[in-house]
């Protein structure tokens, strides 16, 4: 007889995908399963803390969604591998959303300064729950200080 165990979605994901070297990511959860070729993919099981009062998705938290899979997508397509900072972002909600939430994004344009980019969120079910544009603007790593105050370049840790 073979026993049928039930995994919980966020089981489930601790061996999908990578974290993402971003404390507010972190602390949602998301997890970053691709970027190549001007294209992004995240995902994000949701958790009760994730809701609003209607025990679904809260908006707050697709439309972050959103913004960091356009993001790693615009990211992916800059041969130069630089950072980009939101300039434009505009999101249509479709439907509720609950379960593992998976984000799909491409990078439609690229200019010398800018990357403009859609994205599609999905359900656990595979229905499209809401659907984004973006645009970002490239720009070099800025460089930060140490504890010491010397001036340092983070690592991009994306590839890790």
């Amino acid at each position: 007889m073979t026993k049928h165990v039930q995994i919980n979605p966020q089981t489930q994901l601790a061996n999908l995908g990578e974290e993402l070297n971003v404390p507010f990511l972190k602390l949602l959860g998301v997890r970053f399963l691709s970027a190549e070729m001007g294209k992004g993919e995240i995902l994000l099981a949701l958790k009760p803390e994730h809701t609003n009062t209607w025990a679904v998705a809260h908006g707050g938290v697709l439309l972050t969604l959103m913004d960091v899979a356009m993001a790693v997508a615009a990211r992916s397509g800059d041969p130069s591998d630089r950072s980009v900072v939101t300039i434009e972002l505009k999101n249509n909600f479709m439907q509720a959303a609950n379960g593992v939430l998976r984000v799909k994004a491409d990078t439609v344009r690229r200019t010398a300064t800018m990357a403009f980019c859609e994205a599609k969120l999905y359900n656990d079910q595979g229905e499209v729950c809401c659907m984004a544009t973006g645009t970002f603007q490239y720009i070099k790593r800025l460089p930060t200080r140490d504890s010491s105050g010397e001036r340092v370049v983070n690592e991009d840790l994306r590839s890790k």
